[in-house]
């Protein structure tokens, strides 16, 4: 009762403001105008705007323009690799302070403790993580994950305050078949948000799809298919990862009607893409031509109001005090942000000091049966192979069919024709599964690739001409737990360890960003022409991902949703 008598007394004027942003040019995102005023900030909350306020500390901004600061909408914080106080020094300066994560790449490896892990180590940071639940752990049943997380154990924390709702349902044929175990999901969360993720849904299965409670989807491509979901009531992610790149294709779509159901995301973004987050889908929204305010309104108010978080995502009275300062509104730099009324980030540099607290313990979690360069081996059934056929920066695969080499029986790597071995073992209860087939497109011509970063299960994905290599790889990740590493003639060229769950690593920023460099410059020598290698090659385990994929258990036939021969006999 205090603290809302003093809020009063000092929105009124009675008392003095704890702070004081003078002369601002106010970007209302309620009503499009841009207003000139000081706003006036206690504790943590906006209460008051006006003309000549009076606070404690007084910053004169000198007419420079004052916003919302920014929300991005779905996110697996894992993807970054980074704990996530590293992730807020990278993303805080571009002034997101607010993110919806989505953390079922590290609960497909440790189930609940994955996503306790996260709430943990998000609770002292300068930037506010709201948790969805993981409703696809795993995915499907054509891959074998770490955990498995059914109704029953989601139910223990569906109804905690910081889940927000049931992350997004990528099992939508389970969905559409109407199965037990993702129907007893759906009815848990039914008076909570629930996100989707139904690529190339449409007609009388997206209706259905939508009429099961699923209100939004971020894995639209092109105009088309994004304006028949928001037709549908859909409210439209607009996404741009690291891979998955769909701002440009989606932009078209925005009108004074439509960008009200439009918000922004990044999905999965490796942490070179950090340091220009959300801010950057802003600029390259205004510069196609989309108003400014309506741009930021997308980036903070749409998002806050579709998760249904109060009092966020705009400047005025009652709203927490989350803000940026722009010098203008075409590069979308901030100069300044204040998170929850405190200056957190100035002209780049982030300013809260490190925070002292140690990682929280989880389990091993790359455990491997013993293998040789022979386990890699696959016997020819025919020279002729069903291949994944990469498309660069984006998650959809195509299924070709294409010649191999065949030596003593045994299919090999065509580097001629740039088709390369992929393995997938599973690696977190040493059973042996592996999954085999054949790649196109990385144009790798020597050495091997391996990564415990494979979506969705995270089991561990190998790359390679030869089987030497492949072997070697996959052992180097054995014995850090979980990393990145290239490996030509039997010496590892550069290695990424991490520890965490084989997703994470714990190092800073800095370090992760310089060995990804240092990955990225060695693949390039060895011939590898795709932008993020690594990245495209951890969705070529996404069996819920059109068109071809691979698991532990096989070749993926997505379109039917079913195991399939690798050889066209």
């Amino acid at each position: 009762m205090e603290k809302l008598t003093e809020i009063i007394n000092v929105a009124r004027g009675i008392k003095k403001a704890d702070l004081v942003l003078k002369n601002a040019k106010i970007l209302n995102v309620f009503t499009g105008e841009i207003h000139e005023n000081d706003v006036a900030i206690k504790d943590n909350i906006i209460v008051s705007i006006g003309k000549d306020l009076c606070g404690l500390t007084e910053i004169d901004i000198e007419g420079k323009y004052l916003s919302p600061s920014f929300i991005d909408g779905h996110i697996h914080i894992e993807s970054s690799m980074l704990l996530p106080h590293e992730f807020a020094k990278a993303v805080v300066p571009t002034g997101t302070t607010s993110i919806i994560a989505d953390p079922h790449e590290i609960a497909n490896v440790l189930g609940l403790q994955g996503i306790s892990f996260i709430k943990e180590t998000t609770e002292k940071i300068p930037l506010d993580v709201y948790i969805m639940l993981p409703s696809c752990v795993p995915a499907t049943n054509l891959e074998s994950s770490g955990s498995q997380l059914d109704a029953g154990l989601l139910s223990f924390i569906v109804d905690q305050p910081w889940i927000l709702g049931l992350a997004e349902m990528m099992n939508f044929p389970g969905v559409l078949n109407n199965d037990e175990s993702v129907i007893k999901k759906l009815k848990l969360a039914k008076n909570k948000i629930m996100d989707g993720h139904c690529p190339a849904l449409k007609g009388q299965d997206l209706c259905a799809y939508i009429a099961a409670g699923i209100k939004s989807d971020h894995e639209c491509t092109n105009v088309e298919e994004a304006k028949e979901k928001l037709a549908l009531g859909m409210h439209i992610m607009i996404r741009e990862g690291t891979v998955a790149k769909d701002l440009d294709s989606i932009l078209p779509l925005i009108n004074e009607i439509t960008s009200r159901r439009c918000f922004f995301v990044t999905d999965d973004r490796c942490p070179l893409d950090l340091y220009d987050h959300i801010n950057s889908m802003v600029r390259r929204a205004v510069k196609s031509g989309i108003p400014p305010i309506t741009a930021i309104q997308m980036a903070s108010l749409n998002v806050a109001e579709y998760f249904k978080i109060p009092n966020k995502g705009a400047i005025a009275p009652g709203y927490i005090a989350d803000m940026l300062i722009f010098e203008d509104l075409t590069e979308f730099k901030p100069e300044m942000v204040f998170k929850s009324g405190k200056l957190v980030a100035k002209n780049g540099i982030f300013l809260q000091e490190d925070i002292n607290y140690e990682i929280p313990n989880v389990r091993r979690s790359v455990n491997v049966k013993w293998i040789e360069p022979d386990d890699f081996k696959i016997k020819a059934e025919s020279d002729r192979v069903k291949t994944i056929n990469i498309r660069p920066q984006q998650l959809i695969t195509d299924m070709t069919v294409e010649n191999i080499i065949v030596k003593d029986g045994y299919a090999e790597s065509n580097l001629e024709n740039d088709v390369l071995k992929i393995i997938v073992i599973e690696r977190h209860s040493a059973s042996g599964s592996m999954g085999k087939g054949f790649v196109k497109g990385f144009g790798l011509k020597s050495g091997a690739i391996a990564s415990t970063i494979a979506h969705d299960s995270h089991n561990m994905v190998v790359i390679g001409t030869n089987n030497k290599d492949m072997c070697q790889a996959a052992i180097e990740l054995v014995k850090s737990q979980g990393g990145k590493v290239i490996v030509e003639n039997g010496k590892v060229l550069e290695k990424l360890p991490l520890p965490i769950a084989g997703l994470i690593s714990d190092k800073s920023a800095s370090f992760v960003v310089d060995k990804i460099k240092s990955l990225s410059a060695i693949l390039k020598q060895l011939g590898c022409a795709v932008e993020d290698p690594f990245m495209q090659m951890a969705f070529l385990s996404l069996p819920v991902i059109p068109e071809i994929k691979i698991t532990d258990k096989g070749l993926i036939d997505v379109n039917k949703f079913e195991i399939t021969n690798l050889f066209v006999v």
